[in-house]
């Protein structure tokens, strides 16, 4: 019987970027919950509510609805920097622009994860091909405004696993999926709120925000018995403008988000994407379910609108995964042209997500004047 030597270092790398995206229950194709653009990657990888640039795709399609023009950006990061493997990374790009025949704006996406090069052996260190491990996600989504002041936004998305040419020990299928998804997005963003029984005017600064991504039947490798459920997620999300002047300008934003995956009785397979969003709440404690959401919290500051600090922090429950790590990022605007980076800073030693750095590279063109 052949020694899987590379697939089984492979296997632990997805399994790692699995772990390390899973609350209690881990999914198939972990890499679809990546944050994808370095913005939002520096504030505490939150951004459902405040969704204004062609990465609302991500987060909230329905703050595409909000954007003027066109937009294109790419982004890229060395992923899981711990194993400081050279070849496991994954890049983002995204294209937004706004079609008034269709009142409302259109976007894409591919996102790609890069998993690197295996050897698969025999029982001793004779190799017998050398197959490159990917996976990767086309995404399509459409938003328009539904109100003055609420916006809808959905996305259809096709995903593809090469894992391995072939199973493990005696199984004849192969580490090779596709299927599909879709997410649905709502965002609302008032021009006057004020804050019940207060008298508070929050004026047009606030927003909040909502987005189940990853809806669709779960991804069969080897067969239907041992499919994985897509990692459907609940994003739920706030924004406030503390400051907004000409010179200063300062936001705020919170998520916590959820991983609405259940597993069946038995625990050999999952409940349909359907059935889950609504199982997953069921069968706990009210601290149980609680301890299931992931928090992200961040702050942009912008001077003149030319340059911004970025500072955030996520936090896991320890039972439920234990990611905690503070973010950091900085960004410039120049005419149509712009880039951001952000860092990621663990809280431990040799964390696989500590160090990592993101970069994007963006355009924007045709916005209407302010």
């Amino acid at each position: 019987m052949k020694n899987l030597v590379g697939f089984a270092l492979m296997v632990m790398i997805v399994a790692s970027s699995e772990m390390l995206n899973a609350q209690v229950t881990t999914s198939a194709v972990p890499f679809l919950l990546i944050s994808p653009n370095s913005r939002a990657s520096g504030m505490g990888e939150a951004g459902v509510a405040l969704a204004d640039d062609a990465s609302a795709l991500f987060w909230n399609p329905a703050g595409l609805a909000y954007q003027h023009g066109q937009e294109i950006s790419v982004s890229h990061a060395n992923w899981l920097p711990a194993f400081r493997l050279d070849d496991l990374f994954i890049d983002y790009l995204v294209y937004r622009r706004e079609v008034p025949e269709l009142d409302g704006t259109v976007a894409a996406s591919i996102t790609y994860l890069n998993l690197g090069s295996f050897n698969r052996t025999e029982i001793d260190p004779t190799v017998i091909e050398t197959f490159k491990a990917y996976e990767f996600a086309v995404t399509a989504g459409y938003a328009t405004k539904i109100s003055e002041s609420f916006a809808l936004g959905i996305n259809a998305r096709f995903i593809y696993s090469y894992l391995a040419p072939f199973g493990t020990a005696e199984e004849k299928g192969k580490g090779i999926a596709s299927g599909f998804s879709f997410d649905v997005g709502l965002l609302y963003r008032p021009r006057s709120s004020s804050i019940p029984f207060t008298g508070i005017d929050l004026g047009d600064r606030f927003s909040a925000g909502m987005n189940i991504s990853n809806l669709g039947p779960a991804l069969t490798y080897i067969d239907k018995a041992q499919a994985d459920a897509l990692p459907t997620y609940l994003r739920l999300g706030i924004a406030y403008k503390i400051i907004e002047s000409d010179f200063n300008n300062l936001t705020g934003i919170l998520d916590v988000n959820k991983l609405l995956v259940k597993k069946t009785g038995d625990g050999s397979t999952y409940d349909p994407f359907y059935k889950a969003i609504f199982t997953t709440w069921t069968g706990k404690s009210f601290n149980q379910i609680m301890r299931e959401f992931v928090t992200g919290a961040g702050l942009e500051y912008w001077y003149k609108k030319w340059v911004a600090l970025r500072v955030g922090y996520f936090y896991e429950d320890p039972q439920a995964g234990n990611r905690k790590f503070a973010t950091f990022g900085a960004g410039v605007r120049y005419d149509i042209y712009g880039f951001d980076f952000s860092y990621i800073s663990a809280f431990e030693e040799q964390h696989p997500l500590g160090e990592t750095l993101r970069f994007t590279l963006l355009i924007s063109w045709g916005g209407a004047p302010e």
